[in-house]
């Protein structure tokens, strides 16, 4: 540290000092005096840390009274803000897991709301006056659309697939095959479940082929489980080859095993109808005759996260009472999400349309153009010569871990703004109220309207314009 370091360090006041000048200045919002408190401290460190990086000499105006108040008007507004906040995605994911995965539909959103500011029968059972069981909330209607005998829930699939695993197998042998053996993000894989669980993995086939007598040749008096898990998140071609649930179901019979399917990224509604791919549905699934199967709630289902377990009754029930399943439970609040989620999946026509990630999925391009041409209109209206709004074609993907294969044919509105880069606009995208998500290509800022809101649009527009005005 050289002596000029040394003099600027000692013109830095002190806490009480700073606090006076808040205390003084005009009323504004009324911040908790702890807050202020470190509010000033993280002003005073970011001007101490500025001096012991500079290299030439600093102005005067950095350590006026003027100067410590903005800044530790800074430091409290960031406090005193939420740090989980709204965002607009822009990038074309529909099942972004980093922006929050489905969006909720309104009315369900209204039914969460009412429910968690209000008591519930969340555990009564108003028929009898007695305690009741908090999956009756949601059995009945996921029995109703999967055909399954009994159901249950818990806080996530991992969580589901954990605890099935633990309560059927544990200490004996799970076959699965090596080609099924997957990871999903947050280093999820199926084998350190599996260990957690207490099973024990035997693997049968190669990465690309596994047949029936693979799956027969492993099974011994420790076997206690037949595992199936869907590769929901990539796809194998060429020379390849697997056994059917069917199959296998058919296999476990022979020597009363039991069958689960781990679907991942569940769903209700064939897909193909609509242009995509096809992806095995919940009922299909039930319907080979496996014994337990289970999926997430807040990926292609669009509702909350959840982990979801359907199955034979003797199969859940046996679920159900693992003391493990306390630990995973789930709550009111995406119980009642879950459960208003699921009653529009009794008219498809109405699922497609109120449930926003069916609606992003199934999305034809002419309404995506649509949209792309109000924002372009919008940017251009702003009369601003140095920005530069183009109209572009190209693909979304459906993300959560699902159908990686699928291309979403798209629209999106590339921008530039002469004198500022591609990544100083994505950063101030980032930094504005709400953020806006985007991505960069060829130098230029990307939104895809698939992704984004019809109501979105004047805010995307709006941003730009006071980013604009910074300039």
């Amino acid at each position: 540290m050289n002596p000029e370091q040394q003099a600027l360090l000692r013109r830095l006041p002190g806490v009480d000092y700073v606090l006076n000048l808040w205390e003084e200045r005009p009323p504004a919002q009324e911040v908790p005096r702890p807050v202020v408190v470190q509010g000033v401290r993280s002003a005073l460190g970011q001007l101490r840390s500025m001096i012991l990086a500079a290299d030439d000499a600093l102005d005067d105006a950095l350590f006026s009274d003027r100067q410590l108040l903005h800044l530790t008007e800074q430091a409290v507004k960031k406090a005193m803000g939420f740090k989980l906040k709204r965002v607009i995605n822009a990038t074309g994911v529909v099942v972004h897991t980093n922006l929050g995965r489905s969006l909720l539909p309104e009315g369900v959103a209204r039914h969460v709301a009412e429910i968690s500011s209000q008591y519930s029968n969340l555990e009564f059972d108003l028929e009898k006056g007695v305690r009741g069981s908090r999956y009756s909330n949601v059995e009945g209607v996921l029995c109703e659309m999967s055909a399954a005998e009994a159901a249950m829930v818990v806080n996530n699939n991992a969580g589901a697939v954990f605890l099935s695993l633990e309560t059927l197998a544990r200490g004996k042998e799970v076959i699965v095959s090596r080609g099924e053996l997957v990871e999903i993000g947050g280093s999820f894989r199926i084998p350190d479940v599996m260990a957690r669980s207490g099973a024990k993995l035997v693997e049968v086939g190669t990465t690309n082929r596994t047949h029936m007598s693979d799956y027969e040749g492993a099974i011994s008096n420790e076997t206690a489980l037949l595992l199936k898990v869907h590769t929901s998140n990539y796809s194998m071609v060429g020379f390849t080859a697997d056994v059917s649930l069917k199959d296998l179901v058919a296999l476990g019979a022979k020597y009363h095993i039991r069958v689960m399917k781990d679907l991942g990224s569940g769903n209700f509604i064939d897909f193909s109808k609509y242009g995509l791919l096809k992806e095995p549905t919940v009922q299909e699934t039930v319907a080979a005759g496996a014994d337990v199967v289970t999926f997430s709630g807040d990926k292609m289902l669009g509702g909350p996260q959840a982990g979801i377990i359907v199955g034979r009754e003797d199969t859940i029930e046996d679920i159900k009472k693992n003391p493990i399943n306390r630990a995973l439970r789930i709550d009111k609040m995406t119980l009642a999400a879950l459960e208003a989620t699921l009653h529009l999946y009794r008219d498809e026509s109405r699922a497609i349309t109120a449930i926003p990630t069916l609606r992003m999925l199934t999305m034809p391009v002419k309404v995506i153009s649509t949209k792309a041409k109000q924002l372009l209109n919008q940017l251009r209206k702003l009369g601003i010569n140095r920005l530069e709004a183009i109209l572009i074609s190209s693909s979304s993907c459906v993300g959560g871990g699902a159908l990686p294969l699928q291309e979403l044919p798209t629209r999106c509105v590339g921008v530039r703004i002469d004198g500022l880069s591609a990544n100083s606009l994505d950063r101030a995208m980032r930094e504005a109220a709400p953020p806006v998500i985007g991505r960069i290509e060829n130098d230029l800022f990307i939104m895809d309207l698939r992704t984004v809101q019809h109501e979105e649009i004047p805010t995307i527009a709006s941003t730009f314009e006071k980013i604009m005005a910074e300039q």
